[in-house]
């Protein structure tokens, strides 16, 4: 039997699943590909599975998954192809993974995620929206369960190293007040439009808005960067990930994005996570948690770098910020909301069906006209989850471009 940590890569074709894979090819001596999941981009799946031959691959529809077998068919490659969520949540929880790179972008990858918690199994999370959407359950489910926890967002694991071991290990039951910590300072970009104009701010392209300056990053996410509604669901995944409330977490404009995140201490110091924005950098600390690995980024050169600058948010020219913050102290309902609009904003967006300040609007609007309900159970979730995407599809649909 092989000694080596077998994964669930959960995302396999996007850029922290080709990340991941980048690490892995690395270390092949400490971890191996057991399954790779995607969405439907078949043709890139090909080659991936060609290259690190898993035992399974899994398409996120069946038309999808024929597509793939057909081009393995000639390969040789002997990858067993399934498709949907259930094939996806099964692998995620197989009796022969050890960890599960939970990377699919939005509330899509909620449940295979929560099928590798329940299993016990390592799980790496990429994917924000879990958390934001079911914070309370999944964190039950994580302590039930006894799985494996750690944060691969840039930030998040920068938290997670500046924190003192104690915590690191807590299972999210410890406070951060017990431990000496005053706060968490989540660091954000600013996106390409930090120095921008707010009245021309209604003119963003959609090629502008995926421009982002330091991270290669999708389109869904790159967006978010530029309105900085991905650090308001970040603030939103820090609540969870570490046990706090909202007041005990700032978010600071770094616009160099080489400290990753800080943690001040009630003493006076603040410790930092610095690096080159690379996202291989957290991937390879979490693969390898608590040993260090080769990630294949090159380090600081501390002689070369530029000034390092902080500022304050300005909710003015980032109001999705603040309606993240503000929703994260109305609790899950209000989160799960927001969530879910954004998704389908920002999906209308990219389409070229509303424009770019439309997006908070459409937010906004969603939750305010959406019954405050108080969700506790997945399925409750999931159907907050769906009125939220009903409501805001029909706001798009009154858009006057």
């Amino acid at each position: 039997m092989s000694c080596r940590q077998q994964l669930v890569i959960l995302g396999a074709t996007g850029s922290i699943g080709l990340s991941t894979l980048d690490v892995v090819a690395r270390n092949q001596q400490q971890f191996a590909v057991f399954a790779l999941a995607a969405g439907s981009n078949s043709e890139l799946m090909a080659q991936l599975c060609i290259s690190h031959q898993p035992r399974y691959a899994v398409m996120a529809d069946d038309h999808a998954a024929s597509q793939l077998s057909q081009l393995l068919a000639s390969s040789g490659c002997k990858t067993v192809v399934r498709s949907g969520v259930a094939a996806m949540s099964e692998l995620a929880a197989h009796p022969d993974v050890d960890a599960v790179m939970s990377a699919i972008v939005g509330a899509a990858g909620l449940i295979p995620t929560l099928s590798a918690v329940a299993a016990g199994k390592k799980v790496l999370l990429a994917n924000k929206e879990s958390l934001v959407m079911s914070g309370q359950l999944f964190i039950d489910k994580v302590k039930q369960h006894k799985a494996t926890l750690l944060p691969i967002d840039s930030e998040h694991n920068a938290i997670f190293q500046c924190l003192p071991s104690a915590l690191q290990g807590s299972k999210g039951d410890a406070k951060l007040h017990e431990h000496g910590v005053s706060k968490i300072l989540l660091t954000g970009s600013g996106g390409p439009f930090l120095t921008r104009d707010i009245e021309t701010l209604k003119d963003v392209t959609v090629a502008q808005a995926v421009a982002h300056p330091n991270w290669s990053m999708g389109q869904k996410i790159s967006v978010d960067s530029a309105t900085m509604m991905n650090k308001g669901l970040e603030f939103i995944e820090a609540k969870w990930l570490f046990n706090c409330a909202a007041k005990d977490i700032e978010v600071v404009i770094h616009p160099q994005s080489i400290i990753h995140s800080m943690v001040q201490y009630q003493d006076g110091s603040v410790l930092a996570q610095m690096g080159n924005p690379d996202m291989r950098t957290p991937i390879a600390h979490a693969l390898a948690y608590p040993a260090r690995i080769d990630a294949g980024v090159t380090p600081l050169d501390f002689s070369a770098l530029a000034d390092f600058t902080f500022t304050k948010p300005d909710f003015a020219r980032y109001p999705n910020l603040q309606l993240a913050i503000a929703a994260c102290e109305a609790g899950q309902g209000a989160t799960t909301t927001v969530n879910a609009a954004n998704e389908v904003a920002v999906n209308a967006f990219l389409q070229g069906q509303i424009g770019f300040t439309d997006i908070y609007r459409i937010n906004a609007q969603t939750l305010d006209n959406t019954i405050d309900v108080n969700v506790h159970t997945l399925d409750e979730i999931l159907e907050c989850d769906r009125l939220a995407r009903l409501q805001a599809t029909q706001l798009i649909a009154k858009v006057n471009r």
